[in-house]
């Protein structure tokens, strides 16, 4: 069955790629996101052939990594390395709440100087082609007790990543929950939704799409699909598999593999034609192994 459900997802994303041969070459055509999250890296410190198994065997092409500086960058490199020739990118990951705090910009310099460091030491094809960041600044404490000033450093935060990526030639990537399209900004960088002003200072936006029913995700990214529609911008939809106690229609951990492919197809054929939908997310590996058929 999982197959088979693989077989349509795969077909969907094959379609919405397609060009006729008087436009681009089969190589142009972007191609359709089948991304996951990598928190652990010690997972292929520990068992890369493992890894790198079980992220071909899904049909990814994409890999968002956590950067752990304890990891020595020889392993980053390898598995980097190894996942290239399977076809699938791998993105540089961090991020944490407290980055929006006073003077919380030091961790974000301190992973663009490691990844400044690593991309010159690194061979061509180690490199990493991406970072995506993961800040979640809603969980900071000043989410609740002053948002405006949260809100504005967030934005900073991401202005300065996008000053930093664009020295390292390298592309900007941010998760980003659903209702940012219900926040509002007023400040230095102008006034309007948060949500628009995220995708229009990044490369790409994977949406925190976390429903478990396809009708569910389709209209709650309904509005990110149509910002990045009008900016020309990107967004892949992300989706749950772990257990979580935010209630069960948060994750696909009660239903399974095969019915999540299955919803993920109705998603991916529901917004086939649109360029601004460019794939799906899986988070993230760790749970997914655990994920029931």
């Amino acid at each position: 069955m999982l197959k088979k459900v693989m077989v349509i997802v795969m077909a969907v994303v094959s379609l919405m790629a397609f060009t006729s041969p008087n436009q681009a070459e089969a190589s142009e055509v972007p191609q359709q996101a089948r991304a996951t999250w990598l928190w652990n890296p010690w997972m292929f410190v520990s068992d890369e052939a493992g890894t790198l198994a079980f992220l071909e065997s899904k049909q990814l092409n994409k890999v968002y990594v956590q950067i752990d500086r304890d990891v020595p960058k020889a392993a980053y490199g390898s598995f980097i390395g190894k996942a290239k020739a399977l076809g699938i990118d791998v993105y540089a990951l961090d991020g944490a709440p407290s980055w929006v705090a006073p003077k919380g910009y030091v961790n974000q310099d301190r992973l663009m100087a490691w990844l400044a460091d690593y991309q010159t030491q690194a061979a061509v094809n180690a490199r990493f082609a991406g970072v995506h960041l993961d800040v979640e600044p809603y969980l900071y404490s000043g989410w609740n007790t002053n948002r405006a000033a949260t809100v504005k450093a967030y934005q900073t935060l991401v202005q300065r990543a996008r000053t930093s990526t664009a020295k390292l030639a390298l592309p900007l990537e941010a998760d980003m929950p659903f209702w940012f399209d219900e926040i509002k900004y007023k400040n230095t960088f102008g006034s309007g939704l948060l949500a628009e002003w995220i995708i229009a200072n990044t490369n790409g936006v994977t949406i925190m799409a976390y429903r478990d029913s396809a009708p569910m995700i389709i209209d709650i990214v309904k509005n990110e699909i149509a910002m990045a529609q009008r900016l020309g911008k990107s967004i892949v939809v992300g989706v749950e598999t772990g257990t979580t106690d935010e209630g069960s229609i948060i994750t696909f951990a009660e239903e399974g593999e095969a019915f999540m492919e299955q919803e993920l197809a109705k998603v991916a054929a529901h917004y086939a034609g649109n360029p601004a939908y460019k794939g799906n997310a899986i988070h993230h590996v760790g749970s997914w192994l655990a994920l029931q058929p």
